[in-house]
């Protein structure tokens, strides 16, 4: 795994810390302890998944699908990062 240069640097994580070892635990089939990891990964996973699909297919009302989706992923990485550092919560 690639070290978080943030971490290394300053000693505070960053927004993405957690994704890469996220990410391997879905591909081990761990999906609790993914979420438990980086809670942003299904957000962003279903994001990525439609824009790939939607890259194949086109729908009607597809630019509003894609922002609220990246509203959402957006929210779920921010909201997650201050409840792991404790702020505000």
């Amino acid at each position: 795994m690639l070290p978080c240069l943030n971490k290394k640097l300053f000693g505070v994580d960053c927004l993405g810390c957690g994704m890469q070892r996220s990410a391997a635990l879905i591909l081990k089939g761990e999906f609790v302890a993914a979420f438990y990891m980086y809670p942003a990964i299904y957000p962003l996973l279903f994001l990525l998944i439609f824009i790939g699909f939607n890259f194949f297919v086109s729908f009607k009302h597809d630019w509003t699908i894609k922002l609220a989706l990246m509203i959402i992923t957006v929210l779920t990485i921010i909201i997650s990062y201050f409840i792991k550092m404790k702020i505000f919560f």
